[in-house]
């Protein structure tokens, strides 16, 4: 059964994590109706459409896991713009490198997209309130979800 996504608004929603991107977010879990949802940018299958996405929802321990492995991400970040840390330890601290690893090995299943529990939005990142130049963990994103004409 096909989610209900007629009721898709032009309100922001909050942007959780961002572990994708490239000209513009790509991957992560952004809400959805107020409900966190995988979202997967369909810019590789067809450049033209760089704002459709595939959204999915996911349960509430999928998504505390995956904020978590992002708070992982996020002090790996800090620590590199900040050279105390190097390219080497990527994605994670020395400290967290076991956390991130079982983390990763949890997550990879579960936030794979299935076609039939997604659907197809068009969506809109924004910065809202920029941590500091470029965007980085801290950035504080939202975005704009909008019916597709092609919504399966």
């Amino acid at each position: 059964m096909s989610p209900d996504h007629s009721n898709v608004t032009t309100e922001f929603e909050t942007v959780h994590t961002m572990t994708g991107y490239y000209d513009g977010p790509r991957s992560g879990i952004a809400n959805f109706r107020g409900r966190p949802h995988i979202y997967e940018s369909l810019f590789q299958d067809a450049p033209d459409s760089s704002d459709v996405f595939l959204l999915q929802p996911i349960d509430e321990e999928t998504f505390r896991l995956a904020v978590e492995d992002w708070t992982i991400w996020g002090r790996w970040e800090r620590a590199f713009h900040s050279r105390q840390t190097t390219q080497d330890t990527h994605p994670a601290l020395p400290e967290d490198r076991a956390r991130h690893d079982q983390l990763e090995t949890v997550l990879k299943p579960r936030l794979h997209i299935e076609d039939a529990r997604a659907f197809k939005v068009r969506g809109r990142f924004e910065v809202r309130t920029p941590a500091q130049p470029g965007l980085t963990c801290t950035t504080e994103m939202i975005v704009y979800w909008t019916p597709h004409e092609n919504a399966a």
